[in-house]
């Protein structure tokens, strides 16, 4: 069973490169996806991550569109409470109105960073905003104009200008039944967190989604996208060693320590690594996709089997930016 397979980018900076590489190697990575014919592109929110400089989607996805002629761009995701549902509603209704009918907005409910980066963007207001997500996800409903205009207060009386009657393709995202069962419960497409939240529950989660679906105004059936980290070289080996960077920037979070710089891969090799940090590395590789092309192409196909999932979206992971382009290529060619 073949679905159809999506790139997710993390606009990752190399550990001898800038930011402005960075970026570049991200437009690089999204016209060589739309040239295979993935069908999206979506780029990551995260702060405060020296290996990542995807921190402002609206203006990445704006490049990318740009960029790009078809291939359809969105946001994997934007971390809704750290914004003002208005602005975002504005931000995406200009790129629609830009790029018409190829904006996707996924919506996710953490924060994308730590607590203290956090409390900064949302000026101390963190945990009510996490509570208030499912709140704000209806407003941007109402801004878009797919449900009507909230009542109550002020609602009614605001339009956003761009983004009323200039709606995105609204995704929920998450790595738990929560957002499962919020995306099934207010009848969206769902997008399953798979790259970082892999596991052996992953199906549930899956079937959890499509029990609980109810019709909308969005949607008539679920919809639903899973997304896996995806590395393939020549060979096994070589698609671990691939893996080493990202998997010790993990452990050393894991462990309190600040987020660093992406390693190189002669770092990652010369790094002592402990029987259970190896094993770490290998329980995480086997719930992804981590291989040779034909090894890759078959977890992709189980794991698409196993969920149900109507869509892929995969994470290219390696230490440069031809690692993540040779995967690519590998999976459409």
């Amino acid at each position: 069973m073949t679905v159809p397979r999506s790139v997710l980018d993390l606009a990752a900076v190399a550990a001898d490169g800038s930011h402005r590489q960075a970026l570049a190697d991200t437009l690089t990575v999204a016209r060589e996806a739309e040239r295979l014919g993935f069908r999206r592109f979506w780029v990551a929110e995260h702060h405060g991550m020296p290996g990542i400089a995807s921190s402002a989607p609206p203006v990445l996805i704006a490049a990318v569109a740009a960029a790009t002629e078809r291939i359809r761009v969105g946001s994997g995701g934007v971390m809704l409470p750290n914004h003002s549902s208005l602005v975002v509603a504005e931000q995406f209704g200009t790129l629609v109105a830009l790029y018409g009918d190829r904006i996707d907005l996924g919506l996710g409910r953490a924060a994308g960073t730590d607590p203290l980066i956090s409390a900064t963007i949302r000026r101390g207001a963190a945990a009510e905003a996490v509570e208030d997500f499912p709140k704000q996800v209806v407003e941007l409903l109402a801004y878009f104009g797919t449900i009507p205009p909230l009542r109550g207060g002020q609602g009614d009386r605001i339009q956003a200008v761009p983004g009323h009657g200039d709606s995105p393709e609204m995704w929920l995202l998450g790595s738990s039944d929560f957002s499962a069962r919020l995306a099934a419960m207010m009848g969206l497409p769902f997008a399953f967190a798979h790259h970082f939240a892999g596991g052996r529950n992953t199906p549930l989660v899956f079937d959890l989604y499509r029990s609980e679906f109810r019709p909308s105004e969005v949607l008539s059936e679920p919809h639903s996208m899973l997304a896996v980290a995806t590395v393939v070289a020549d060979s096994a080996a070589e698609a671990r060693l691939r893996t080493l960077p990202q998997s010790l920037v993990q452990l050393r979070m894991r462990t309190g320590q600040l987020p660093q710089r992406i390693p190189t891969l002669a770092e990652a090799q010369e790094y002592a690594w402990s029987d259970a940090e190896n094993a770490f590395v290998d329980d995480r590789n086997a719930d992804q996709a981590i291989g040779t092309r034909d090894q890759v192409l078959d977890r992709l196909e189980t794991l698409a089997k196993d969920t149900g999932a109507d869509e892929i979206i995969v994470t290219p992971t390696g230490p440069t930016v031809q690692h993540r382009l040779e995967t690519l290529r590998a999976l459409q060619e």
